[in-house]
Parts: structure tokens; sequence; C-alpha cells
């Protein structure tokens, strides 16, 4: 009979997968190594069993002890899997960036779960980098992981993700194409794959609010570089122990938006499910297409399983409301499509200032048109009472009336998106569009924006 003692030992020997529609326009052949079919969905399970077995073997970790990491998820499921088979605790620190699937799955497989700020430096003490290494200290009888400059990690992948590229390209491969988080994976594959064939070139893929490839390319760590973004697990604000920059031959950088669009488009047409840090990976290697031939072999690296980005990447709302949704927006309708069916918000030539300012907080905006018994006559913002105020403490109890500015240009549905932005200026700081039968909407600076 042929079966696993354990789960663990369906760790690795993932598939190669021929790519044929994202990369369609690249001249070489493109071979996904598809991650997924680990047992915890990653990449991480290699490295995260690595770890612990060093540990265990040096003595880091002892019998029953508990088993202490900041992870982005992923990582921190592999760790979860063979500390159950192996009867340890786990304490994971996890961004509040990461999706809820993630912090859901952890809790699932028994960890203790602490969800630290994203947007602090490293340094903070709220950090996760911080909170995790304090965690290792103060909990007794733990062993506090530290993917990040752990050489297990980048030991994990030289001997067995090399290797494995190595053998199912029967030593053909050209390229390799990664995105890079810890660096463990770039840097123990490369050593691996350059030993076999020095001219095998390594791409990062990294991403913007990321110190990475201007680092890799100057020297310098550039702290202007470091600001928040969406893409999860690649990109650092810190430079791992575990990137052996001298192993890559580029970076390049994708956006989150680009990353999030590839990531369902791998879905759509490839039938492979698969995370946001595969989308990158595909942007990248479209952005290299110039760097392969068409006798080139190029692997690219497929980290976690789709299912960890259902409520982000794979949820047509999240997308749509940071303007990642490729949808065709052309005219006046299609700027308020998303609220619609939402009533107007209008105040009284008759009402008070203090009923538009309570009206403004409770439905969060910045502008309100003012009808009286014939229609729209008027309009007031927040920047305009505010100036108001500063004349007038008592502007509170002034009729609407009294204060409001013009009325918002009104446009009919067809319009264009250029026919509306010539209509917003200082002067006029939304229009109002006719959606027929007496319904109107109002279409402010930002919609705009949010179209562009």
């Amino acid at each position: 009979m042929k079966y696993a003692k354990n789960i663990l030992e369906t760790i690795g020997n993932t598939p190669l997968v021929q790519l044929n529609s994202v990369t369609k326009e690249v001249d070489a052949l493109v071979l996904a190594k598809v991650e997924t079919f680990n047992p915890g969905n990653s990449v991480k399970d290699r490295m995260a069993l690595k770890m612990i077995e060093d540990a265990e073997a040096d003595g880091r970790l002892k019998p029953g002890g508990t088993i202490i990491e900041g992870t982005s998820g992923n990582t921190g499921m592999g760790l979860a899997l063979a500390a159950i088979v192996k009867g340890y605790k786990c304490i994971f620190v996890i961004s509040d960036k990461q999706s809820k699937e993630k912090m859901d799955i952890l809790r699932a497989v028994g960890a203790e779960v602490v969800v630290c700020p994203t947007n602090v430096e490293p340094d903070d003490p709220r950090s996760y980098y911080s909170v995790s290494k304090r965690l290792g200290e103060e909990t007794p009888n733990s062993w506090y992981v530290n993917q990040y400059d752990n050489p297990s990690n980048a030991q994990a992948h030289y001997e067995q993700t090399g290797p494995e590229i190595w053998e199912q390209t029967d030593g053909k491969i050209t390229h390799f194409v990664v995105g890079v988080g810890t660096g463990g994976t770039v840097s123990g594959t490369a050593k691996f794959l350059k030993e076999k064939n020095p001219n095998i070139k390594i791409w990062g893929v990294d991403t913007y609010g990321s110190v990475f490839k201007k680092y890799h390319e100057t020297g310098i760590f550039d702290e202007n570089e470091i600001y928040p973004y969406i893409t999860e697990g690649i990109g650092e604000d810190i430079l791992p122990k575990n990137v052996d920059f001298s192993l890559i031959d580029g970076f390049t950088k994708v956006t989150d938006k680009d990353a999030a669009v590839y990531t369902r488009k791998i879905a759509k047409e490839e039938g492979i499910f698969v995370g946001n840090s595969a989308g990158s990976a595909i942007k990248g290697l479209l952005q290299l297409k110039d760097e392969f031939k068409p006798d080139d072999v190029v692997v690219v690296l497929f980290h976690d399983h789709g299912s960890r980005y259902v409520g982000k990447m794979f949820n047509d709302d999240w997308m749509r409301d940071r303007g990642f949704l490729e949808e065709e927006i052309t005219t006046a309708e299609d700027l308020i499509k998303d609220y619609i069916e939402k009533p107007l918000v209008t105040v009284q030539t008759e009402e008070l200032v203090a009923h538009a300012i309570e009206r403004m907080r409770a439905f969060k905006i910045s502008q309100i048109p003012v009808r009286d018994v014939n229609g729209f006559v008027g309009s007031v913002d927040e920047s305009a009472l505010l100036h108001s105020y500063l004349e007038d403490k008592n502007v509170a109890d002034k009729p609407i009336k009294e204060v409001m500015g013009k009325a918002y240009p009104i446009v009919k549905k067809s319009a264009s998106i250029e026919e509306v932005s010539k209509l917003i200026d200082k002067d006029s700081q939304a229009v109002l569009v006719d959606l027929e039968n007496g319904k109107y909407h109002i279409v402010t600076k930002y919609d705009i924006i949010r179209a562009i």
C-alpha cells in the first residue's frame, strides 16, 4: 500500500504546469511551479517543516514547547500543521492588512492569533516584528522562529524546490521568476539552480512600497520607498538576512492593482486558483518579456491558494472600492451605478444650517443640493459652511437659503465623463445626474477620480 504516515510527508513534489493564456504575449515556454499542492496550500510548508526540524535537532525547540512567529499567514499555516503532528502549541502574530481568511484558517488549525497594525515602523513596539519577538522572550518554553533571518528557510528551498525544478525541466530552465518576501524561496532555489548552471537568470518580483528593487540596484536602503501597500506575501520594509541579493539578477516592481487584476486572470484564463503574489509574479513576468527568447524555459512560482483571498481580490465589491475592477466607465450613469438605488440626500431652503451639517455627518458627505418646491435652487458644501462659521458663529441657526451657493449643473445620464468633469470646478463642486422619472443623483470630483 502507498500512503503517507502523516500529512507532513505530503509536502513537496508539486507540479509544473504550462501557462497558455495569461502569458501568450511571452515568446518562451512558461511553466508555473504550483505550490498550492502542498498540504497547507503554500510554498511556506517546505521551510516551516525544515525550520522546526532544525530547531528540534539543536535543542531550540523542546517537547511541549510553543512556536511563536510573525507571519503573513502562510508560514503560520505550515508551522501549525507541523505543530499538530509533533505536539507543539502556536502563537502567530499577523498584520491587519492580511485577509480575514488567513486569520480564520490559522485559528481553525488551533493557533492563537495576535493582530497588529500594518502602518507602523518595523521597530515600533506595536509592529508584528516587535510583538512576535517580545512574545518569544516572555513565553516560557517557547521558540521564536524568525523566518526572515532563519537560515533553515533558504536551506529548505536549496534542498527541495531547486532540485525539483531542475529535475522537472530536465535541466533546461533558463529563467526563474518569483516574488520576494522573506527571501528564502528566491535565495535557496537560486543557489541550487546557479550551482547547476550559472547562466540561469533569477528575477525577483517586488511591490511598490518595498525597498528591495532600489537596494539591489544602488545599495541604498531608501526609507522614502516605504509606504503601505495592499499586495500580500512579497516586498518588505526591512532587509531580511535570507535575501541574498548576489543571487538575484534583477527586480521588477508590480502595482497593487496589477497584482489583483492578474490574480483574477490566472483563475479565469488558466483555471489555476492561486493567491495575490501569483498575480504579481505573472505581471512581473510580462514586464520582463523582452528578456526571454523563443527557446527559453521560464519557471514562475505560484506561492499560495486563492481561497485565502476570496474576501479580497476575488470579491467584486472589494476590487471596485479600490478602483481595481476593470469596468468600462464612460457615462455619468456609470459613475454612480454602485449607489444608484440610494436616495439623493438634499436639504430644503428653509431648513437650518444645523440640519445640513447633521446630514453631512450622518451620510459622510461633503456636498448637498438645496431644493424648494420648484426644484434645485442651490447647494451647500463643507468648505463654504466652514467659512460661514468663521464669519458668524451663529450660522448654524440660520436658514440654508442665507448661506447656500449656486445650484449644481444638471446633466443627462448619458453624458460623457469628459462633459461631467468639465462642469466640476472651484465654483461648482458637483454635478447632478438626471436619471429620469424625477430621480437625480450627485457626482462629485471624487467619483471622477475613482473612475480614472
